[in-house]
């Protein structure tokens, strides 16, 4: 890989990092949705490298952290992640074949309704949701985890309507796309996809996503958590129309 690919690709690691360190998502919607629109490596690629860097990212933005975490949650959730993980998997698997346009447009589709989504910004609830609605959200984000590494949209839709603290929605939310982002890993080592190029280039990303990790828990932007959530769904907003019009 050159560095005509290499460092726009870092830029947009370390920009996607400080995003997601403050807001608690994005980081797969962003990543994955400006480096397939600006065409700089293939989908597959780009996905496990978003797993490595959102594992780092989480394991750095939770340390010390515990305390605000909902266990139970994360792990009703993580517990429908799983199965439809491998199913995503496999579908990227065959579309990467023969079908790229296709799944340049089914990524562009997921980032602009991710976006919506995020946009809706619905009244918290007064009560938590029923398991077996997070087990479903989970089933839902694993599936677009396995496909495109980003679990993002029905995530965040989900637990920002929760009547949870806000550094607890954050804390869930890295927390299981850290998860996600492990199990897929494995998962993708165990199919054979995991190459010395993608490995080689999660290192290099490594040192950006710590600093940036840093640089967003102790310099966050001086935004409201709204005009941020602004900021993000406009962006990804405009990366899905950007993928669905080169796709078609």
């Amino acid at each position: 890989m050159g560095l005509e690919t290499l460092i726009p690709f870092i830029a947009i690691i370390a920009f996607a990092t400080y995003v997601q360190t403050i807001t608690g998502f994005a980081l797969g919607m962003i990543v994955m949705g400006a480096v397939t629109a600006f065409s700089l490596v293939p989908i597959a690629f780009t996905s496990v490298v978003i797993s490595a860097v959102t594992l780092i990212n989480g394991l750095i933005a939770i340390k010390g952290n515990f305390h605000a975490l909902d266990i139970k949650r994360v792990m009703i959730t993580c517990a429908g992640i799983f199965p439809a993980l491998l199913a995503g998997l496999i579908l990227l698997d065959y579309l990467s074949e023969s079908f790229n346009n296709l799944l340049q447009l089914l990524l562009g589709i997921t980032i602009f309704t991710g976006g919506m989504l995020i946009m809706l910004r619905p009244e918290p609830l007064k009560e938590p949701s029923p398991n077996a609605v997070f087990a479903v959200s989970g089933a839902t984000a694993g599936f677009l985890a396995g496909m495109f590494s980003m679990a993002g949209p029905p995530l965040v839709y989900l637990f920002y309507r929760q009547p949870f603290e806000l550094k607890t929605i954050r804390l869930c939310l890295v927390s299981i796309f850290l998860v996600c982002s492990t199990a897929r890993i494995i998962m993708v080592g165990f199919q054979g996809g995991l190459t010395l190029d993608m490995l080689t280039f999660s290192l290099l990303c490594i040192p950006m996503v710590m600093f940036f990790t840093w640089v967003g828990k102790r310099y966050p932007p001086p935004l409201s958590t709204t005009n941020m959530r602004r900021f993000a769904f406009s962006l990804l907003i405009i990366i899905g129309i950007s993928l669905m019009v080169g796709a078609l």
